[in-house]
């Protein structure tokens, strides 16, 4: 029935943050046309958390969150948030560079992918 999921990000700076995934993240795309770079995502999962009002965030995953804060860091990413333990994971996040943030986190839980 559904075989996949898109993602969305609105941009100030279309340009820049589509640059980001595709220089920094290294993310494999095609492009839908005119410049329009569709990112191939590595493998995703969905969670439903309860909150006072509805909301999306997007968390990129990682198997060793200081590895990967320290390779993003040398790349010139920087993050906004301390590093906050939480049941589920380790996590941060970073500024893309149209100004949305992106959460980082590094799992505890396991993983849905081979499902």
């Amino acid at each position: 029935m559904i075989n996949g999921a898109h993602v969305i990000i609105y941009s100030t700076d279309a340009e820049a943050d589509r640059a980001f995934f595709r220089d920094v993240l290294r993310y494999p795309s095609v492009d839908a046309g005119h410049g329009w770079l569709i990112f191939k995502l590595p493998p995703a999962e969905v969670a439903v958390h309860p909150a006072d009002a509805a909301s999306h965030e997007l968390l990129l995953m990682c198997d060793d969150l200081d590895r990967t804060m320290s390779e993003l860091t040398d790349l010139g990413v920087q993050f906004i948030q301390p590093l906050q333990q939480q049941r589920w994971g380790v996590r941060t996040a970073f500024r893309l560079p149209g100004g949305g943030t992106v959460g980082l986190y590094e799992p505890l839980h396991e993983r849905p992918h081979n499902l």
